[in-house]
């Protein structure tokens, strides 16, 4: 009889396990708004002052963590044409070093500077706030805040 409640429990837990695995993974791609449309990403790439790529296939990026595609940076904005692995509460920084860990941006986010968020996996449109001034820096980083997670990185000059 104890063993049978054993069996139920652990089975039971298992699956509590991996359903909350699930909705940590899919509950941003459900909530997540619209992604920037074509032309608003067009006119921001064209008007961009520096560029970059964001890699896949970094050190500090695995299955589960990694961007790829171009990043634009204009005065303003900042504009990502390509893809993001999902999850929740990412945050863009600015870095003055480029950095491919998880190690290597705690080392340096103190004198990183915070953008913004970033709330869409297929592209995004980021709004520079007033006072960065992104010609003091020359990489973009995108780090799930929730997780202390590296994401991916990309250098811009």
């Amino acid at each position: 009889m104890k063993l049978r409640w054993l069996v139920l429990f652990a089975t039971h837990a298992a699956v509590l396990g991996v359903g909350f695995a699930l909705g940590i993974y899919a509950l941003p791609i459900l909530v997540a708004p619209k992604t920037p449309d074509h032309a608003s990403l067009q006119i921001a790439m064209e008007g961009a002052v520096f560029k970059g790529r964001f890699e896949r296939n970094l050190k500090g990026s695995d299955t589960f963590h990694w961007g790829e595609g171009d990043v634009s940076l204009m005065p303003d904005k900042i504009a990502h044409k390509g893809r993001l692995a999902p999850g929740p509460d990412y945050k863009l920084y600015l870095a003055s070093e480029f950095v491919d860990t998880k190690e290597g941006f705690l080392k340096i986010k103190n004198q990183a500077v915070r953008v913004g968020d970033v709330k869409t996996f297929d592209s995004f449109l980021v709004d520079v706030p007033p006072g960065i001034d992104i010609a003091t820096y020359n990489t973009v980083v995108i780090w799930c805040e929730a997780f202390s997670q590296f994401i991916t990185a990309a250098k811009y000059r």
